[in-house]
């Protein structure tokens, strides 16, 4: 099993890998804490193409998590990955990649499913799509892709906790836009399950069974920890006060369906609702607090 992009959610799968598969990581210096855990690991950078050439015929299956670079439409670092393995003489035998839901574009809150044709509407949306577009393609040629489009990921080291307390405005729920989340834990077996059961060339909207709205999400945490609930603004008012980013968000919303990870990929949710998200979190806080 080689991993491509080490952060977070990979390093939480590590458990249920390494019972199964030998693991190699592609790492930028090494790192003490995989090596305790037995992870092989291989320097290398994906914006480096010379520095891939040991990832050649290394492995069975991958991992890919790297995200792409951070401007631009494209994502040379996928594309990078992919002429590597290539040169070997077979090419690994399964992938998952972790997208994310950001390649549906502007939903206007409408149920998603993952026969939705992809919009993409902002730049690194574009570039994850073009991701998947490539890896779809090397599908094709008899890898077996498996592409994870995620939304919010959030765990109790992962909560936007700093916007409450700046006290960001959200939308007013007349004009408040649906959200989507996925715990990291969550996420991390969803990576086990497709490497394991998911099907030739295809997408799997990775997301708990939470349907709220984004103001909603926030007035939650808001009081989950005690803090005053943002204040709440139109939509005008909030291209005045947010940042690009955050009003993308704002504008993208969608409710997506989970069914297809369920069926297919028989992924019981260990945090089925933010509810149970936050409460797991409030309590991990409580104890290291």
């Amino acid at each position: 099993m080689l991993i491509v992009g080490c952060g977070d959610v990979a390093r939480r799968a590590l458990p249920c890998l390494l019972r199964r598969w030998q693991v190699t990581a592609l790492v930028r210096q090494h790192d003490p804490g995989l090596r305790s855990q037995g992870v092989r690991q291989i320097v290398g950078d994906l914006d480096q193409a010379e520095s891939l050439a040991r990832l050649a015929g290394l492995a069975d299956a991958v991992l890919h998590s790297a995200p792409p670079p951070g401007e631009g439409s494209d994502d040379p670092r996928t594309r990078r990955l992919l002429a590597t393995l290539a040169k070997a003489r077979s090419l690994p035998r399964r992938l998952v990649y972790i997208s994310t839901s950001g390649v549906y574009g502007p939903c206007n809150g409408e149920r998603v499913t993952e026969t939705r044709r992809c919009a993409a509407a902002t730049p690194r949306a574009r570039r994850r799509l073009a991701a998947e577009t490539r890896l779809r393609a090397v599908g094709r040629r008899g890898l077996r892709v498996s592409l994870l489009r995620a939304p919010g990921i959030y765990a109790a080291d992962r909560l936007p906790l700093e916007r409450v307390r700046r006290g960001d405005p959200v939308l007013l729920a007349a004009e408040d836009s649906f959200t989507n989340h996925i715990h990291a834990e969550d996420l991390a077996a969803a990576c086990c399950a497709a490497l394991e059961r998911g099907r030739p060339n295809r997408a799997y909207n990775i997301c708990d069974d939470s349907d709220l709205h984004m103001g909603d999400w926030f007035d939650k945490l808001a009081d989950a920890f005690q803090l005053p609930r943002p204040p709440r603004v139109t939509r005008a008012e909030a291209q005045l006060r947010l940042s690009p980013q955050l009003l993308s968000f704002m504008n993208e919303s969608r409710r997506l369906t989970n069914t297809r990870m369920k069926r297919e990929l028989k992924l019981k949710l260990r945090y089925p609702t933010v509810d149970d998200g936050l409460k797991a979190a409030l309590e991990k806080h409580r104890c290291s607090g």
